[in-house]
């Protein structure tokens, strides 16, 4: 895979173990050990001046280190911020070898595509061309989708060993669920545009695709959880916001019925209520138990790393999301149930509508504090020169902030609160801003091998586990 590297000087190596190219500082775990991850810069400036101070105790002169040192803590920035670099010194790689970096991480870019076309179509102060805007993101989400199926198809085929290894890493396995997910917006938006515009035959279809959706949200978030209790033990130190994203799936179960159970019959929609409103608990419930861990991480060590702190914004989308999907499906039983439905059904109904609407005001709360933090702390980390690289867990500052804003709707919708949907308004212009700036993003760091390069994405060597070696699956001629 290097062509040609540049071995670096003896110098700047001695001391450190050299592994596939990498040399590690003393003080790190080796590739494929407990706790590995790349070298940065900063980890090769410290062992570097660790010597200094080491020789200057020991040599006659305090006041100034030896001038072997000068040169070592001199070069140790440039020459060895390449061998942190990852392969970043190759100039090129072959279309298969970046393909082979096409993580899971890629379906977040879908979700969020999706969710600005979710929004879009909640918008309440609606204007001429809004409607158009919002089929603009539901079809390109759909080119975008294809798009990932096709390259994370096109990954595993040529490079069979990496199936395996997705379901196996223990960060880009939590990433599966992002394509049912994906998939699950998809329908959503289906049910928002398509519908009002098509006849009976589309309602029947997405009733079938309902319960498909609900049966892969079952599958992805059960079984990815099984998947991680079986193979790993997890500390509270290493706990992330993205825990919770295998959840997911189930999460926007609710959103779809509640679109979805109005362009139904009577029957049909109140069991679309019933699954969705048990599969939204579910999920949310769920989530509120992961987000005890999140918060003792918090109060046990700190804020997450730069790097990992977009992610912190997963935390808004279980209750953004459980507010939009229950006060829409509340808002539908009326219109879906017989007079006898538990004894009096216009009475069970508003009942049930008052009780939704008054829980899910506490639950939009919980969801406006978590991105508060969320905006909070990524405060000290606009403030530092350069602020963090790119990755595509970027998108987290859009997709989850998207059940916030469609929550916020459904709670100015309940409450007939102008000043709220404003609010949501105002929101849906800063994210659609943030949209267009995280893909901007994207395909400047694709460009600059920020990702979809070797030990630059979700699938680096990380945590003990490490990468399968390379068996590419190459045509055979007959």
């Amino acid at each position: 895979m290097l062509q040609n590297p540049e071995k670096p000087p003896d110098n700047l190596t001695d001391g450190l173990d050299v592994h596939h190219g990498i040399a590690v500082p003393p003080h790190m775990p080796l590739p494929g050990q407990e706790g590995w991850r790349t070298p940065t810069v900063h980890d090769y400036e410290r062992e570097k001046m660790d010597k200094v101070d080491e020789r200057k105790s020991t040599s006659g002169d305090e006041g100034r280190p030896s001038k072997e040192a000068v040169e070592n803590t001199s070069s140790a920035g440039i020459l060895l911020h390449a061998v942190a670099k990852i392969d970043l010194s190759l100039e090129k790689l072959h279309w298969r070898e970046r393909i082979r970096h096409y993580t899971w991480t890629f379906f977040t870019m879908t979700m969020a595509t999706g969710g600005i076309a979710n929004v879009l179509s909640n918008v309440p102060f609606r204007f001429r061309g809004l409607y158009a805007i919002g089929a603009v993101f539901f079809i390109l989400n759909i080119v975008l989708f294809v798009i990932n199926v096709t390259m994370i198809s096109l990954r595993f085929y040529t490079f069979p060993e990496t199936l395996r290894a997705s379901y196996m890493h223990p960060s880009e396995r939590l990433f599966i669920p992002a394509a049912v997910v994906s998939f699950g917006t998809i329908l959503i938006n289906i049910s928002q545009y398509g519908l009002p515009k098509a006849g009976p035959w589309l309602s029947r279809a997405m009733l079938a695709l309902f319960w498909t959706n609900a049966a892969l949200a079952i599958l992805a978030s059960s079984g990815i959880y099984l998947l991680m209790w079986s193979t790993k033990s997890f500390t509270v130190e290493q706990m992330t916001p993205v825990w919770i994203f295998p959840i997911y799936p189930l999460l926007i179960i609710g959103p779809y019925a509640a679109v979805l159970c109005k362009s139904l019959s009577r029957d049909d929609s109140i069991d679309i209520i019933i699954g969705g409103f048990t599969l939204q608990g579910i999920g949310f419930l769920v989530a509120f138990m992961i987000y005890a861990s999140f918060i003792y991480r918090l109060m046990t060590q700190k804020l997450p790393q730069a790097s990992s702190r977009p992610a912190m914004f997963v935390s808004v989308g279980p209750s953004g999301f459980t507010v939009a999907g229950v006060i829409g499906m509340a808002d539908s039983v009326g219109r879906n149930v017989d007079a006898g439905f538990m004894g009096d059904g216009q009475l069970a109904s508003m009942i049930l509508r008052v009780m939704a609407n008054w829980t899910c005001l506490w639950i939009w709360g919980l969801a406006f504090w978590f991105f508060f933090v969320s905006v909070g702390a990524h405060w000290s980390c606009a403030r530092q020169h350069g602020g963090f690289g790119f990755s595509m867990t970027w998108f987290s500052f859009v997709f989850p902030n998207t059940a916030l804003i469609t929550g916020t709707f459904a709670i100015g919708k309940a409450f007939r609160s102008t000043a709220i949907e404003v609010i949501g308004c105002v929101m849906t212009c800063f994210l659609i801003v943030a949209w267009f700036l995280v893909f901007g993003m994207m395909m400047r760091a694709i460009k600059k091998k920020q990702i979809l390069w070797p030990q630059q994405g979700e699938d680096r060597d990380e945590g003990g586990f490490k990468a399968p070696e390379k068996t590419e699956r190459r045509p055979t001629l007959s």
